[in-house]
């Protein structure tokens, strides 16, 4: 937390305000930063309403699993972006999420079975264009 401290300091020196006028205009109380910098964590409300205040990405100043920095799960980046969706209830985002999680599992699976069968021939009749349509 020592560089995200030194990052809000940074900024706090370019816009040439005091602590507590971050406090304030981060909207967190005054020890949350006397503790940060005392080299102890803020809690999540905290370092969120920072981040928002100074403009910076938590992504450096967070440490990662392994896990964590693999690609997220596809329906679950949607399902956040239903879900915060003002014009969805939360039975609607539901309803979408799993219409969404059925068709998604049904089409990963028809691709894997589509690569595990061998590859086939053109002995049977040859589709042109005209057919197709």
């Amino acid at each position: 937390m020592a560089a995200f401290h030194a990052a809000l300091d940074d900024e706090r020196r370019r816009r040439g305000i005091s602590w507590r006028q971050v406090a304030a205009e981060a909207s967190v109380n005054t020890s949350t930063l006397t503790r940060m910098a005392q080299g102890k964590r803020p809690d999540v409300d905290g370092m969120a309403a920072l981040a928002s205040w100074s403009g910076l990405s938590l992504d450096p100043f967070i440490r990662t699993s392994r896990r964590a920095r693999e690609r997220p799960d596809t329906i679950s980046v949607l399902s956040s972006q239903f879900h915060t969706d003002p014009s969805l209830s939360v039975a609607d985002a539901n309803t979408l999420v799993d219409l969404l999680r059925v068709a998604y599992e049904r089409l990963r699976q028809d691709r894997v079975t589509a690569k595990s069968e061998p590859a086939t021939t053109r002995s049977g009749p040859r589709r042109t264009r005209r057919a197709l349509s």
